[in-house]
This record gives C-alpha cells, structure tokens and sequence, in this order.
C-alpha cells in the first residue's frame, strides 16, 4: 500500500446536530439557536439513517462523530437513539473511536455521568481560548476557568480520549497570551488538540461588525506568526504537527479525521452534511432544519445534491488533503492512480516551490516545509491538474 493510500474496507458516519445556545460571531455552519424542532430533526436524521444504510456497501464503521452546531445539547438519551439506530444497519464491532463535540458549559458533572452510559469515548471541546477577553470578543458562552474545570471534569469522569480546540490570531491576543494557551495543553496532559487561525467568513456577525468597525479586524501577519510559534512549540511538548491544524502525541491522532484526509467513505447524517462514497460521488444535505425534515418525514422526497468527481477532481483532492498532512502527497500512489505523465506534470509545477523551499520531495513524497505550511492553500491550488 502507498503511504497515502485509502483504506477502501472502513469507513466513518458523521452526524451533523444542527442547534447551538448562542452563535458564536466567526461561525459558519449550519445551525439554529432554536430548539423547537429538536426532536423532529433527530427523528428526521434516524430516518435518513435507514434510507442510507447501503450508502456504504459492505465497508467496516471504525469511527462515528458527533459534530455541529453544538452536540452536546444533546442527551444521553438522544445519544443512544442515534446510535442504536446506526447499530440496526451496520455491524460495530470494529468501532475505534466516537467522538462528540461539546461546549465546555455543557459539561456539567450529571451530563458527564450521563453520557458514561452511551459509546462516546472521545471528546473534541471548543475550548478556543483560556483567556476570557478573547471569548468575549468571540461571543462564546463559556469562560476561561469554565474551559479547565470542563476538561478535568471529563478526564475526571474516565474520559481520557480528548481534544481541545483553539484559535489564535485573535485581535489582542499577543504572542505571550497565545503560548500560555499552548502551555495549558501540556499542563492538562492533553492527548490531541487542533489550532486554527481566526478567518473572517462571508455572512458571519464578525464579517458585518468589522465592517460597521463595531470589532477589531483581524491581522494576517499575527496570525501567520502564532502560527509559527505553534509550529515551534509543539515538539517541545511532545506534539507532533500530523496535519496543519492538527497536532496529537504519539498514537493519538483523530482517526475519524484522519480517514478523510486519506480519501475514505463518510456517510453524513442530518442538515449540511457532506459525505463520499469513496470513489467519484459526493453528496450533501440541504442546509435547512424544516425543509430537511419535512423531505424525510413528510414528502418522502431527496433532501441531498450530488456531483460526480472527474479524474481531475479527485486528483486535485488528492493534493490538497495529502498536503496538509505529516505524510505529505505520493507521487508513488498517482503514478498507479492517473499515470506517469500526471506525475511528471506535478514535479514540474512543483519546481518552485522546492526552489524556494516550501516544498521538499524526499523518496518520492512531496511533503510542505514550516514556511511552505503558511502557504498550504496556494501551493496545492497551483498544483492542480485542470479538467479535460
């Protein structure tokens, strides 16, 4: 097997749980501060469940995740409704991990115990900062001491399988306050945890306020230097940089992610949710609670679109995911996938970038430097191959 290649016997399910108490003011996803549906979009998603139970073929669940929106507005109940109707269609006995993201201010010491009687075994918390000034610029409902006391509550409760998420490039948010956040990993005896730079998204409230100048703007130049810091930091904690804003000790990389990355089927369940057949197929959800349910529970009509990959695009997928991780792009594997000639193109293309060492290719891997690593985007983007 190359190094980057898929494994096409396993596969994950994603399940997209469309609420959030509050919208956090970068946010993007899809979801809805309102409850009153709750109960018709799970019974909607246990419905899309069974219509899919082919999607997959004869494929290994290794993963399931809960993501969002807020899954932990969830109960265990609700959790093992879910659950217990994936189980009727698909054999879980290869499980490996089952993630639920949670808001920190979910997880209360009853919720805790709660969900010690569902499959959760992994926790991926939104933590975003240890400093209250940046979460109130963020408008999260959390603070920072709220952020510690969730983590060693879940650790304190059985559940060592966690990962945090935190943003830098924050207006404010100096280098000394980014490395504190850093530290707390360490000192947490944190397993895995993601970083991600601070994005100013089209349609978001952070989009309009700093447009209204009613929110500070965000600066590329810090955020390409905490992201440096990031890069510097995390060997010395014993961290390795497995993917570009993922970073895990030794054996604890996120197998749910990592899976896609490497070009494996999902299934994704419930409003806005992407999956792939593994092959040439993409589909995805229509981001829309009411119409979701309806078309599932009522009119018995398709709530998803779909697109067919060409060879070009799954080539340019190729790039753009194995890039972004540790593994780096296998010349190896699209010689055996699109050709010898398709190869040839790519170290050509890829030239520059070696030239300026953004880029390394060793033993016939193509893998980004830490300078090419700020650059991730416009390097795979000018490796592109073009549609015929």
């Amino acid at each position: 097997m190359f190094q980057n290649e898929k494994t096409n016997n396993t596969a994950g399910i994603y399940l997209h749980i469309p609420f959030c108490k509050q919208a956090c003011i970068y946010c993007n996803f899809h979801f809805s501060t309102s409850l009153k549906y709750k109960d018709d979009v799970l019974a909607a998603m246990m419905r899309e469940i069974a219509l899919q139970q082919h999607y997959l073929g004869n494929r290994q669940i290794e993963t399931v995740y809960f993501g969002g929106g807020t899954p932990s507005l969830l109960s265990a109940d609700d959790i093992n409704r879910l659950f217990d109707t994936i189980a009727k269609y698909w054999p879980l006995n290869n499980l490996k991990e089952c993630t639920l993201e949670a808001n920190p201010d979910d997880l209360n010491k009853q919720y805790l115990r709660d969900l010690r009687h569902t499959p959760i075994s992994r926790f991926s918390i939104g933590i975003q900062s240890f400093h209250d000034k940046d979460l109130l610029y963020m408008k999260r409902a959390h603070n920072g001491q709220q952020a510690e006391t969730a983590i060693k509550g879940a650790q304190d409760a059985g559940f060592d399988n966690l990962t945090i998420d935190l943003i830098y490039g924050i207006p404010g948010l100096t280098d000394a306050a980014w490395q504190q956040n850093l530290n707390k990993v360490k000192e947490l005896s944190l397993p895995h945890f993601s970083a991600y730079a601070l994005t100013v998204e089209e349609r978001t409230a952070l989009h309009h306020a700093i447009a209204k100048k009613a929110a500070a703007p965000v600066d590329n130049e810090q955020s390409a230097a905490q992201f440096e810091i990031l890069m510097t930091h995390a060997p010395s904690i014993g961290f390795e940089h497995y993917e570009i804003s993922n970073l895990a000790k030794p054996g604890s990389y996120a197998v749910h992610n990592t899976n896609y990355w490497r070009g494996n089927a999902y299934l994704g369940i419930g409003p806005s949710a992407h999956s792939f057949d593994g092959d040439r197929r993409r589909r995805w959800n229509v981001a829309n609670n009411i119409t979701y349910t309806q078309g599932l529970l009522q009119d018995n009509r398709p709530t998803h679109e779909e697109e067919v990959l060409t060879d070009a695009d799954r080539m340019n997928e190729y790039i753009m995911t194995s890039l972004r991780t540790q593994w780096g792009c296998d010349t190896g594997y699209i010689g055996a996938q699109w050709g010898t000639d398709t190869v040839k193109q790519l170290l050509r293309s890829s030239e520059s970038f070696q030239e300026r060492q953004w880029l390394q290719l060793q033993d016939g891997i193509l893998t980004l430097t830490n300078r090419g690593r700020l650059f991730a985007d416009r390097i795979a983007s000018d490796l592109f191959t073009e549609n015929e």
